[in-house]
Order: C-alpha cells, then sequence, then structure tokens
C-alpha cells in the first residue's frame, strides 16, 4: 500500500504529535488515517469513531493512552471527516452498505502493518465504531483484547417509531430519495445545533466546547443527521450481528447509565452473551463517556489499560 501524506488539524486535537495519511480501500474509496506514535510503546490501540467522527476528535484519547503506555491509531471512515463522500450533500451521513466499511478496517490494519505499528493491537470503538468493530472481531481482526464505548448494537427507537423507521428508510432506498436526511434530523451538525444544557453527548461543558471548537475551526470535518439510507442499513446490521453468537476476545464495554443515543437493552443483551466480557455502567454519563470529565475518563481508561495489560 502507498501511504501518501494527508492534513492533520494539530492545533484543535490537543494531544501528542500524530502524522496523518491517505488509504485507499479495495474498492478505490480514499479514508484518511492517523498514528499516534508512542516510543517504548507496549502495544497499539485502534480508536474506531462514531458517525459524524474525525480522528482530531480523540486527540485527548491519544494522551490519555499514551501515559498509559500505548500508541493510537484512529480513522475517518468512508463518508465522514476527510474520508471521499459519498454522495454530493457531503453533510447527510451515508454508506451504500453497512459491512463496506470492513472495508476502511482492512486498509488501516494493513498500513499499520506497513507502519510497524507495536504489537500486541488492540481495540477501543465508541457508537458505530462499536458496530464496525463487532464485526471486524467476528471476523477474526487481529487483536487481544476490546473495549467499547457507547456501542451501536442497536438504535434507540420507541416501541412506535421502529417500524416506521424501518418502512421509511427501505421505502426511501427503492423510490431514489435515500439520501435524504432522517426525520428530525438536517445538514447542521449536532454540536452547533444543540446548546450544551440538554445536550445527549457528555456532561462536560470543557468537553462540549473542545468539539464546538473543532467544527468553528475546520467545517469541512462536519457531517450532519444520517440518510434514510444509512439508517436502514444500521438498522440491516444491527440487526444481523445480534444473531450472531459473541466473538472469543476478553472485552469490558462502558455504557452511560443516561444514555439517549444507541439502544442500552441491546447492549445489555450482547454483554449478557459475552463469556469473556464485562459491562461497566458509567453513572451520570451521557453517550460519549470517553468524552466526559477527566475523573471519569481516567477510571474508564485505567479499566482499558488493566484489561488490555492483563491480554498482553
Amino acid at each position: 500500500m502507498h501511504l501518501r501524506d494527508a492534513p492533520f488539524y494539530h492545533d484543535v486535537a490537543d494531544g501528542p504529535e500524530a502524522r496523518a495519511w491517505w488509504l485507499h480501500c479495495e474498492d478505490g474509496v480514499r479514508i484518511r488515517m492517523a498514528y499516534w506514535a508512542n516510543e517504548d510503546a507496549r502495544g497499539t490501540v485502534f480508536l474506531f469513531p462514531g458517525r459524524t467522527e474525525y480522528i482530531e476528535k480523540y486527540g485527548r484519547s491519544a494522551q490519555d493512552l499514551a501515559t498509559r503506555g500505548y500508541a493510537q491509531v484512529s480513522v475517518d471512515w468512508r463518508g465522514q471527516g476527510l474520508a471521499d463522500r459519498l454522495i454530493d450533500d457531503r453533510r447527510s451521513g451515508y454508506v451504500q452498505n453497512f459491512t463496506d466499511y470492513q472495508q476502511d478496517v482492512a486498509a488501516i490494519l494493513e498500513a499499520a502493518e506497513q507502519l510497524d505499528c507495536p504489537k500486541p493491537w488492540y481495540v477501543v470503538a465508541h457508537s458505530m465504531g462499536g458496530c464496525i468493530g463487532l464485526r471486524a472481531l467476528m471476523e477474526g481482526m487481529p487483536v487481544n483484547a476490546a473495549a467499547f464505548s457507547g456501542p451501536m448494537f442497536g438504535i434507540q427507537l420507541s416501541a412506535l417509531m421502529r417500524p416506521a423507521a424501518w418502512a421509511m428508510s427501505w421505502a426511501s432506498s427503492r423510490t431514489g430519495q435515500g439520501h435524504r436526511y432522517a426525520p428530525g434530523t438536517s445538514a447542521q451538525t449536532y454540536v452547533l445545533d444543540a446548546p450544551f444544557e440538554g445536550n445527549t453527548l457528555t456532561t462536560d461543558p470543557d468537553m462540549y466546547r473542545y468539539m464546538q471548537d473543532q467544527m468553528h475551526a475546520y467545517p469541512d470535518l462536519a457531517l450532519g443527521g444520517p440518510s434514510l439510507h444509512w439508517l436502514h442499513e444500521a438498522l440491516r446490521e444491527t440487526k444481523t450481528l445480534r444473531t450472531q453468537p459473541s466473538p472469543d476476545y476478553p472485552c469490558i464495554t462502558f455504557l452511560g447509565d443516561a444514555e439517549k443515543i444507541v439502544d442500552s437493552a441491546a447492549v445489555h443483551d450482547r454483554m449478557q452473551r459475552w463469556p469473556n466480557g464485562r459491562l461497566e455502567l458509567v453513572p451520570g454519563g451521557e453517550h460519549e463517556v470517553l468524552m466526559e470529565t477527566q475523573a471519569k475518563r481516567d477510571v474508564i481508561f485505567d479499566q482499558i489499560r488493566d484489561l488490555f495489560d492483563a491480554h498482553s
């Protein structure tokens, strides 16, 4: 694989120095990968972001992991960040098939081998990245252990809305309207649309400003709401994965007890069926428990370190 230098916005990442590269996936889609090297690292963590996210957002987690002895790799998934946007409306979250994200996983694993990223390898996967990461583990991702944060093992929908979401998203793809935004969403990115008070991401005002500052500084990173087609693909993928047994990896999953975005019941169900896994509830935590107060993050990253160290 030929690695070409890509931009990385150090001024807003607030983490260790990183390098970024463009990668081309098997189907030709261009994605962006970043690597936070760590001298004498005792392993490399693949940080799988959620929907709407981008690699700079995890600069602070790279610092949290660096102080615990780990290097970090992260990615702009296809359709978001600086990766290729897949439809004309670059603000609409879109993927043709949810399993296409596995091509992104394959590309960053190949690049990590080429860069000789220190082994053993581990994965930390947030939200949509949790869904991608779960399939990657089921398909044999070469890591020693995994940690999930608010993983999208299901999407939170009311009993009334779930059949409507299936019907609307299915119909949109068959009538050429799959590019349209899911109801209740728009081209505006969430952190610039919603005030801190009452937001569904974090209880830490400093972290919320961190996200907002990144969006103000580099609006090209922004993504709005999901398209109806993305919603249909996500519903299909989570339904498919729910029928599969848990992969044989040591695992810890963190879930805020104030979670409002992913389906908490699906997370509980999965972890009850994960013989080598455990679920840790984060008191008062919203969706992004890796972006809570420093005190909460320290507890979480210490537990991740302990799990990874135990399986080195």
